[in-house]
């Protein structure tokens, strides 16, 4: 049974699943930041500062105090039940983000792969003669 695991652990697609699971974990934070520290702040600054993790509903206030809260984090510290859907509207612009840098790197490959495709032609098959010639000198081969 661990012979067959090892097997199956080793086989190319199960690697490749890996390094990208890690590549992905690294682009992640690579998204996090061009998102909360490049694109949000301009879209803050015209929005008039507005900040879209602090956006929060409150359900139920607190023990600690009652609402309105300043930011999430105070919310939060209150032990109040909020509906977060500043930090829903980060997480779909982080995902619009990345959706459209793998759309543009898939696009690069497969451009790619065409252009690959294209440069290599199969070679023509042998004429009718040759295909004789060579069963001659397979033959020959045999004979000896």
């Amino acid at each position: 049974m661990l012979k067959e695991f090892r097997d199956f652990a080793m086989r190319g697609n199960v690697l490749d699943l890996a390094f990208g699971v890690i590549i992905g974990a690294a682009f992640t934070t690579i998204v996090n930041s061009l998102v909360n520290d490049v694109i949000m702040p301009p879209i803050g600054f015209v929005t008039g500062g507005l900040d879209f993790s602090n956006l929060f509903v409150t359900i139920k206030d607190g023990a600690a105090s009652a609402s309105p809260y300043a930011s999430l984090k105070a919310a939060k510290d209150a032990g109040a039940v909020t509906i977060n859907y500043g930090v829903f509207i980060n997480a779909v612009i982080n995902f619009l983000i990345v959706a459209f840098v793998l759309f543009m790197v898939v696009k690069q490959i497969n451009r790619f792969k065409k252009k690959e495709a294209a440069g290599e032609v199969p070679p023509p098959p042998p004429t009718r003669s040759e295909a004789l010639l060579a069963e001659i000198r397979d033959e020959l081969k045999k004979a000896h």
